[in-house]
């Protein structure tokens, strides 16, 4: 347990983002975006294993050995790490993200003005999405520490596992975790309902029952946050129907156009200063967008994310443009991350 405690301590030391530990691999931390080994020989199998569950509770020994699969939150010299533990090739991995200890702020994290807005509405739903480790709970963290020091709510969290830890400022905080807390996303938020929540954060929508209670819970009077895995705003409109079969898509279309607030596209991209800085798509809801959800025209979104900039809409491509011409991001990157060359 030592020994493992020193692979965490290593990433603190060096700010990573993430640690990887695979049986029969190099133990490696993740810097700036790029892998970089810990040591020069290889984790022995039992040895590992050993170390992996001498971190685990009774409980979550069981969990692991019925799933194959954990999630869950582990803290060393006050750091918090989310954890998850699973199985390659038939050996144990772990792969464990970093959570800073300060919630980062809107100009920490170069909010664009809807985003500043967002913390501000009373209802409806809130979406950050996009591909993993690229910051998404940093962004919700940040909107939520806004209505916490502003405002005098509910606010009730569903997290697996519980990432940022909140201190009620303005606002009164309850963060559930999923296993230890509740069942499940979709169990936590039928009864988050009858708790007397203003504002409700659910770590990831990712079942229908979940989707559906989201829907509902933004339908009802309350400001919900929620992540999805996708690459823009349109495909996770598309992803959040195409969990639904038949009839059930069109209602779920027209609750979405009258509950979605705005969708934030988000990926990390290496800075020329050092480290990532966020480049976002921008999707925001207006009635047209609204029409398009709910006749289901998605293939349009990205129209009316070029034609949408007066009401705060942003293209990722656009994003990138204005990180360059901030002097965060050089041209190569802005190349690679939209796939277009620059006239000669």
């Amino acid at each position: 347990m030592a020994q493992i405690n020193s692979y965490f301590k290593s990433a603190i030391k060096n700010k990573a983002s993430d640690i990887h530990l695979v049986a029969g691999e190099k133990p490696m931390i993740r810097i700036e975006g790029e892998l970089k080994d810990l040591a020069d020989s290889n984790l022995p199998e039992k040895e590992l294993e050993t170390a992996i569950f001498g971190i685990l509770s009774a409980e979550q020994k069981v969990k692991f050995e019925e799933e194959l699969e954990l999630d869950m939150a582990y803290e060393v010299d006050g750091v918090r790490f989310r954890v998850n533990v699973h199985k390659q090739e038939g050996k144990i991995g772990l792969a464990a993200r970093l959570i800073p200890k300060e919630i980062p702020t809107p100009d920490d994290l170069r909010f664009e003005a809807p985003l500043v807005e967002f913390p501000s509405l009373m209802d409806g739903l809130v979406l950050v999405v996009g591909p993993t480790g690229h910051g998404k709970s940093t962004t919700l963290a940040s909107m939520i520490e806004e209505i916490n020091k502003k405002r005098k709510t509910h606010i009730v969290t569903a997290e697996d596992p519980i990432e940022f830890l909140f201190e009620d400022k303005e606002s009164l905080i309850e963060q559930r975790e999923v296993g230890t807390d509740t069942k499940s996303f979709a169990n936590a938020l039928k009864h988050i309902l009858r708790q007397d929540p203003n504002v409700i954060l659910v770590g990831e929508m990712r079942d229908p029952e979940t989707i559906a209670t989201v829907l509902t819970a933004a339908e009802t009077g309350h400001l919900v946050f929620s992540t999805l895995h996708a690459s823009s705003a349109a495909e996770a409109i598309e992803r959040i129907v195409d969990v639904f079969e038949g009839a059930k898509q069109k209602q779920i279309l027209i609750q979405l156009s009258s509950v979605l607030r705005g969708v934030i596209a988000q990926q990390l991209v290496p800075s020329i200063k050092g480290g990532r800085v966020a480049a976002r798509e921008i999707l925001i809801n207006t009635p047209a967008v609204a029409n398009l959800v709910r006749e289901n025209n998605i293939a349009q979104l990205k129209s009316a994310v070029q034609t949408g900039a007066k009401d705060g809409m942003i293209t990722m491509e656009n994003s990138l443009k204005q990180l360059e011409k901030d002097g965060l991001i050089d041209a190569e990157t802005v190349k690679n991350r939209t796939g277009r060359q620059k006239k000669l």
